[in-house]
């Protein structure tokens, strides 16, 4: 087997791990809820954070405010992929997230997330 092919072997066994994570802020304790369906995009997020490109402005300026070493990211819920059919990941994680935000409530002086319209 060539090397391309193998590293694309490899590519294909790494295990995806979907679920709901927090960033929180341990100097005010203010947390960011998200649900992904990839915890590696956790890495963009910090990465949007250290370059200034947050949409989310308000824990843009902590960020900026606190430093790097102020925040932790923290993964709240693992969701395990089904083997049947049917189960739909992007509602799974859609759902848990919901849960994580009526849970926490990470709104106003508690956290950086909007609260979504009814």
């Amino acid at each position: 087997m060539n090397r391309r092919s193998e590293l694309n072997q490899q590519y294909k066994e790494i295990k995806i791990e979907s679920g709901v994570y927090q960033i929180r802020n341990t100097v005010n304790g203010k947390v960011w809820v998200a649900g992904t369906n990839n915890f590696k995009t956790m890495n963009g997020k910090r990465f949007e954070l250290q370059m200034n490109t947050s949409y989310n402005k308000e824990l843009q300026q902590d960020w900026n405010e606190y430093g790097e070493d102020a925040f932790v990211f923290e993964i709240l819920e693992t969701i395990e992929v089904k083997p049947d059919p049917y189960f739909d990941l992007k509602d799974a994680v859609r759902k848990r997230e919901a849960h994580w935000l009526e849970t926490l409530n990470p709104f106003g002086d508690r956290g950086y997330n909007t609260p979504k319209p009814n």
